[in-house]
């Protein structure tokens, strides 16, 4: 049982039926609500009732009138994290959400039934009176007075008994909306009409922001709702009486409003039929609307609009016929908009009407009280909100009757929110799993009405480029039945569920009918509803066995098999088909492989408008679905004979590899005549005999421009002689696989260029012909190729989407080797379709013939992506663009022409760019650079021209300047331009229109603005401040998409070059290539690169948790902002109480790590006083140096390593105690420089490893005469000289010397801070060396250091030894260092050994009076802890590398 079941079996109540009554405050932004919920007990033992209920101040709770106990948690209140929370703390925070984040949600309201309350058994075979389909009455069962009018239900949870439902009533208020309502043009700045509605989804949680309830799509019931509402649009933002005065945006909105819009009618528009209206007696600017929703539905299909709407009744434009057809049964059609977009609406949703009534007469009758009712609404998140009898469109849908691009495009989701009435509403899924069936069957409803509303070629065509999607985007993702649980990951996942459903029911459908000669998916889908009408709830619910039984029985067929591969299973299979003929056998033999597609690294980087989805599935634990070995079922092989007969052979694809023996059925091969003999006999007994008729129509299509001047003209090649007798040889015209489309694969077979040709001009499929040209726009470039596309271009006759096709396919023949064949052919098109006669000269625009407009704009998007060998656009190319842009006349034309210049205006910045694979190769001192600035300058000015004339007079949504925004984009991505980053921002300011500012934020993704810190503070404080939930999403999609990118990284032909363009090869380890391949092509590579890069960004980090802890987002948003958090920063188990004095607080540990402080009652009168810091113990140092050979000089290194970990001291108390002094031994390695040691300090890391396995690190700097000297203490002169060589040690240091080891035991107390030895002396300093160490500490208790509490040692050496000196000018903000006083070594010190003390009562004499007055005039640090050095050289001999003889150093002298 899945997770949805159980948490449905688990409540003890179920809802019967549930009244809400809904006031809503437009000036408050604000809602007081009542509710009445009749639920059905699941037993006799039931105590305990659980509703979801969100962001509601619940005032009183009653069951049956009786109080009761009420146990409330408010999920809200945790969705502000605590102060002391940080990115740090995400998993801390999320865990607090997670009872609401999944799904289903848990319940946050708790009522226990009353004290001494039963439930009452009924006799379930008593009589009783019928109610709403599904439910019976209660009247007259039983003596209760208080039970007479209740409703019970005809079954029960135990068999043979069924009780009383029992009411629940409840009030509360919400003064915060995270969602579930929307307010628009209620608070300044925003001047747009004021309207609310309801933020719908098909996931549980938004429903209960609104009202209690049970949020579960299983949950159905009938409703009844009242809404109260001001009564116009002047009283929306008046204050109600007993209410403060009226706000600055209030006043400012009323003021801006004239009479007539103020007294504009308030309209609400809701789920259900409207029973009742009525101006609230004790206020007259408010009024209450009622309706009643009879068909049982969940609470998250209920759906309600309030705002100053206008109806248009879309009933009118139904054909008169249809209406007398249908009757009674017509159902009406109403939409709501806001004034002045009333001629956009109906112009939008004219095929409504039409689709409603073949809906009713296919299908079944309109499910909800005859009225289907549409609202378009501004700031909508998804284009379309489906809701019970009501959809919730945005505005962004409407169009103006002048405006030809979006027709289909609009047309196909408005049809899809009608059909998901039926399948979505009426009929819902069971569970998560079975969503797919719902989404399916909607979608092929509304394919179906397309079919009649635009043609079986429409239809078919789009079905093909829908299955090649599914093949693209098949690959590495769930199945059906496992997309319906990754819902929530992401929004997109819904749009691939929708496009693999449709296209699997299509296929469906086509076996079904094949096979069983029945009406195939249709009748499934209508028996389906039928079941629904019985009134039974359960019949409302579709599983995937209910509807894979269902389709076996009413065709005939087991589909097992099918469910297995399409429905449970993920993929999509490629077949490589080889065919022969066996002449002897007079048999085609075909070999049949498939192979499963899978994403291998070859296959490209990963995308970063995928990475986000890609991301939630990563961290949501979403797998890929498990791919078939094989696919199998049967596939249509279709022949085309020599004597042109089709001959079909259904065969049984069974195995990853099948072999066939189709027969072969022309047994006496007749004369064949060659192509060119029949066009030409066709052309002239064109009315001749029927034989020549029968030629015509046999090559009726692409034989266009056969004159010899035409061909002339248009360069036309035709099928050499070779070629032409291999044709007149083959025994069979093409072959087709799949032919009746039941497969979504990929297919390859190796017949010759020209059975594609004449499957491209004879068959008349379009899916036929389409397969052709795709073969013809993929295969070897040739003139011959160019012909054949540039003739189906020109000829009016095929589909206008082969058409579109072949003019994709030319621009791949456009090459400078084809003597640009393929651009010549465009330019010829385009000159003979729209210019004037004989001239390049472009006719007014005639936008009439839709599909001549839509072959015009692909034209020109390919002749934009023609590029010469070095990845640049030819001249003519740019000067197309440029032409086209400047005359362009559409003053005669009754359509608009915004989409085709924003085509013209794309395909110019893409001529003006270099192909992206040469971009590597291009140089910044290219000789054409000058000549092409001024052509490129002038091509720019085009574009910000048209950009101007959006600001003056504002295209159809901005479109001009969105473009323009995108050729920017594309320019500066390309090198052409400097990116434009402030022309960009003024778009994102809020005041824009929608869909420019969304424009604006994905062209600063793209150029990778969130690289700058201050950027990506932008992006993150406009989104969460942002009030429109659109915006919001569409922020959030560009900063998604800019992480995706920052995460994958540059490519290599994008990494800036050399001087002079040269690619240099740098020396990169085997694991950094890997990772960089890793980052590129595998999501888990790209966001470890991500976390290396951004993890230490200080301002990304702040600005996230700032976004986390805003009041405007909803949880999937805050889920959003976590998940991002979690794979950045990794989780901290820590938390910082802040407690307030003056009072004291209490502590007690209650186990499983929580912790609770109580606020006594005892208050602090006194200043509390840290201790005093223990001054840690002195430390005593010993150098232990040995000399050892070495045959050859090292490399310049200076290595410490730490032989015993040091443990971390533990935390000091209150009152510390001492604590024993570890030891540490110190082992280092030193090697000389080629220069001078004394120009740089040595550094030194030690690493420490204590118990708790994290480690300190201490960082040493050493002065380099120092290290010398005692390092290269026991060594001798090289040349025996004696004198001070200038680094500070005096006797000359050997050429090359010997590895060094000194062993350092240093017994140390309590560590609490990194210690750092401070600075060398510079290089011009006396012979004097200097040792320096300083500690600073960064425990509280120690306090912070005012000066780095240095504490400085010298000693003179002479001959290996150290001498002393004073502190330089780079040093004196140190204190005076302690003269050194030698001591007689103590019996117990080794031979040889001098011990030094530093005395802490006498000071440093200055040398100089100057130097005196500089030290006293600086301020002296307080007292530090004085640590003992104790230096001790052994007396050993060395190897001398000049001479290779052993001999004894001198004893080191000393001041």
């Amino acid at each position: 049982m899945d997770a949805t079941h159980a948490t449905s079996a688990a409540r003890e109540f179920s809802a019967y039926s549930q009244k809400v009554e809904l006031d809503v405050d437009f000036a408050t932004q604000t809602l007081k609500g009542k509710t009445e919920i009749t639920l059905l007990p699941l037993s006799k033992q039931s105590r305990l009732i659980t509703l979801n209920c969100r962001q509601c101040l619940i005032s009183s709770v009653t069951v049956e009138g009786r109080p009761t106990k009420v146990e409330y948690n408010e999920p809200f209140r945790h969705y502000t994290p605590f102060p002391s929370y940080g990115a740090n703390q995400h998993h801390l925070h999320r865990a607090r959400l997670q009872p609401q984040l999944q799904s289903p949600p848990d319940e946050e309201l708790r009522i226990a039934l009353p004290p001494r309350f039963q439930i009452q058994e009924v006799n379930p075979f008593a009589p009783v009176l019928q109610e709403p389909p599904g439910f019976k009455s209660a009247k007259n069962i039983g003596d209760s007075s208080a039970m007479a009018d209740t409703p019970i239900t005809a079954t029960g949870a135990e068999f043979g008994s069924v009780f009383v439902p029992i009411r629940v009533n409840i009030e509360y208020e919400i003064k915060d909306f995270r969602d579930g309502l929307h307010f628009v043009g209620t608070k300044y700045p925003d001047s747009r009409y004021p309207h609310a509605y309801t933020r719908n989804s098909s996931l549980p949680g938004t429903a209960c922001c609104l009202f209690p309830c049970i949020d579960e799509s299983q949950s159905r019931c009938p409703w009844e709702i009242s809404i109260t509402a001001p009564r116009t649009l002047g009283d929306a933002l008046l204050p109600r009486a007993g209410e403060n005065g009226e706000s600055e945006g209030q006043r400012s909105g009323i003021s801006g409003m004239t009479e007539e819009e103020k007294g504009l009618d308030m309209t609400v528009v809701c789920s259900g039929e409207l029973t009742d209206e009525v101006v609230s007696s004790l206020d007259p600017t408010r009024k209450t609307v009622s309706f009643a929703l009879t068909s049982a539905v969940s609470p998250s299909q209920l759906g309600f609009a309030i705002g100053p709407f206008e109806l248009v009744d879309l009933s009118d434009l139904r054909e008169i016929d249809e209406d007398e057809k249908l009757g009674s049964n017509a159902a009406r059609i109403h939409a709501y908009c806001l004034p002045g977009r009333a001629a956009e609406v109906r112009n939008t949703c004219m095929p409504l009407a039409k689709a409603i009534d073949f809906y009713t007469t296919t299908f079944t009758l309109y499910p909800f009280n005859n009225l289907y009712k549409m609202c378009f609404l501004e700031d909508a998140v998804s284009d379309t909100l489906i809701t019970a009898g009501l959809t919730l469109c945005s505005t962004r849908l409407l169009f103006p009757d002048t405006v030809l691009d979006r027709i289909n495009e609009v047309v196909r989701k408005l049809v899809h929110a009608l059909a998901a009435q039926w399948a979505g509403i009426f009929i819902a899924p069971r569970g998560l799993e079975d969503t797919w069936v719902i989404v399916g069957v909607a979608y092929f409803m509304t394919d179906l009405f397309l079919k009649t509303l635009s043609g079986n070629n429409e239809y078919r065509f789009q079905q093909k480029m829908a299955a090649e999607r599914v093949c693209d985007l098949d690959i590495n993702r769930p199945s059906l039945v496992g997309l319906g649980t990754a819902l929530q990951v992401h929004p997109s996942e819904i749009d691939f569920m929708a496009l693999k459903a449709g296209v699997v029911l299509f296929i469906l459908d086509r076996r079904l009918a094949k096979s069983s000669g029945s009406s195939g998916m249709p009748r499934i889908i209508n028996r389906m509803f039928q079941n629904a009408k019985s009134g039974e709830v359960e019949a409302t619910m579709v599983s995937t066995t209910q509807f894979q039984r269902l389709c076996e029985k009413l065709g005939h067929l087991k589909l097992e098999v099918f469910f297995n591969q399409w429905i449970h299973g993920a993929g999509c299979p490629k077949f490589t088909v080889r065919q022969s003929f066996n002449k002897k056998k007079l048999v085609v033999n075909l070999n049949i492989e498939q192979v499963q597609a899978r994403k291998n690294d070859n296959d490209g980087d990963l995308d970063p408008n995928s990475f986000m989805r890609e991301l939630k599935e990563e961290t949501g634990d979403v797998w890929a679905g498990e791919v078939q070995p094989f696919f199998s079922g049967p596939m249509t092989i279709r022949i085309h004979e020599a004597d042109g007969t089709p001959y079909e052979h259904i065969v049984e694809i069974k195995d990853a590899k099948t072999m066939l023996e189709i027969p072969y059925n022309t047994k006496y091969k007749r004369l064949k005549r060659s192509r060119r003999q029949k066009e030409r006999t066709a052309v002239n007994n064109a009315d001749g005999s029927a034989d020549a008729q029968d030629d015509v129509l046999l090559y009726c299509l692409g034989d266009v421009l056969q004159e010899p001047e035409d061909v002339a003209q248009w360069q036309f090649r035709d099928w050499p002689p070779d070629t032409e007798n291999k044709m007149s040889e083959e025994s069979y015209e093409w072959i087709r696989m799949d032919a009746d489309f039941e497969w979504i694969c990929k297919m390859e077979i190796n017949m010759p260029p020209y059975m594609f040709t004449s499957q491209l001009q004879q068959d008349r499929d379009v899916v036929a012909q389409y397969e052709s040209v795709h073969f013809l726009s993929t295969c070897q470039t040739h003139p011959l190729v160019s012909t054949f596309l540039a003739r189906t271009l020109m000829d009016r006759r095929y589909f206008h989407g082969i058409r579109t096709a072949a003019a994709q396919g030319l621009p791949r023949n456009a090459k400078d080797e084809l003597d640009w064949i393929g651009l010549f052919h465009l330019e010829k098109a385009y000159q003979e379709l729209f210019c004037v006669p004989n001239t390049s000269m472009t006719r007014p625009n005639d936008f009439s013939d839709r599909a001549s407009y839509l072959v015009q704009c692909e034209i020109a998007k390919a002749i934009a992506t023609i590029k010469d060998n070095s990845g640049r656009a030819p001249p003519r190319v740019k000067r197309f663009f440029v032409d086209k842009l400047k005359f362009n006349d559409n003053s005669n034309n009754e359509y608009s022409d915004c989409y085709y210049v924003s085509i013209l205006m794309s395909g110019l910045a893409e001529a003006l760019t270099v192909s992206e694979a040469y971009r590597s190769q291009q140089n910044d001192d290219d000789d054409d650079e000058d000549v092409d600035y001024a052509a490129r300058r002038e091509a720019i000015n085009e574009i910000e021209r048209y950009r101007r004339i959006d600001e003056w007079i504002s295209s159809y949504q901005n479109i001009y300047s969105r473009t323009a925004l995108g050729c920017l984009r594309h320019l500066a991505q390309a090198g052409v331009l400097k990116p434009k980053f402030g022309d960009m921002l003024q778009y994102t300011r809020p005041g824009n229109a929608d869909l420019l500012r969304k424009e604006a934020f994905e062209c600063l993704s793209d150029l990778k603005v969130l690289k700058n810190g201050v950027m990506m503070k932008y992006f993150l404080h406009s989104f969460e401040t942002e009030p429109s939930p659109f915006m919001r999403a569409s922020i959030w999609k560009a900063f998604g998409k800019g992480l995706g990118l920052l995460a994958i990284g540059e490519k290599e032909k994008d990494r800036p070059l050399a001087e002079g363009g040269l690619i240099i090869e740098q020396d990169v380890s085997l694991e950094g290539k890997e990772l960089e391949f890793a980052r590129r092509k595998t999501i888990t590579g790209a966001l470890v690169a991500l976390k290396q890069e951004m993890s230490q960004n200080v301002t990304l980090k702040d600005a996230l948790w700032s976004a986390v802890k805003s009041a405007l987002l909803s949880p999937r948003e805050i889920e959003d902002l976590l998940d991002v958090c979690e794979i950045l920063y990794d989780p901290v188990d820590k938390i910082v109480a802040t407690l307030r004095y003056p009072r004291y607080w209490s502590v007690s540990y209650n186990g499983n790590g929580i912790v609770t402080f109580r606020q006594t009652a005892k208050v602090r009168t006194k200043m509390y006083r840290l201790p005093e810091p223990i001054k840690p113990a002195a430390t005593k140092i010993r150098f232990s140096v040995a000399a050892a050979k070495m045959e050859q000089p090292p490399p310049h290194t200076e290595t410490f390593t730490v032989e015993e970990p040091l443990p971390v001291a533990p935390v000091l108390a209150q009152q510390p105690k001492a604590v024993a002094a570890p030891k540490l031994k110190l082992k280092a390695e030193t090697k000389p420089k080629a220069s001078s040691l004394a120009q740089s300090p040595v550094q030194a890391t030690l690493a420490i490893a204590p118990d708790s396995g994290k480690s300190k690190v201490i960082r040493l700097k050493l002065s380099p005469q120092l290290l010398r000297a005692f390092l290269h203490a026991g060594h001798s002169p090289a040349r025996g000289t004696s004198e001070d060589n200038g680094t500070g040690v005096q006797g000359s240091m050997p050429t090359t010397t010997s590895s060094d080891l000194a062993a350092l035991n240093v017994p140390l107390a309590s560590v609490p801070a990194p210690v750092e030895v401070g600075n060398a002396l510079p290089t011009n300093s006396t012979s004097d060396t200097m040792v320096s160490s300083s500690a600073e500490h960064t425990n509280p208790e120690y306090g912070s250091p005012r000066y780095g509490s240095p504490v400085m040692y010298s000693k003179a050496l002479s001959n290996g030894g150290a001498s002393a000196t004073a502190a330089t000018k780079e040093e004196e903000y140190l204190p005076p260092p302690p003269r050194l006083k030698k001591r007689k070594s103590s019996s117990t010190a080794p031979h040889g050994e001098d011990e030094f003390t530093a005395p802490r009562s006498k000071k440093r004499k200055s040398a100089t009076p100057a130097a005196s007055e500089e030290m006293s005039a600086t301020p002296q640090p307080p007292k530090r802890p004085v640590i003992k050095l104790k230096l001790s050289m052994s007396k050993g001999a060395s190897s001398s590398p000049a001479t290779g003889t052993t001999q004894s150093p001198p004893p080191p002298t000393g001041s």
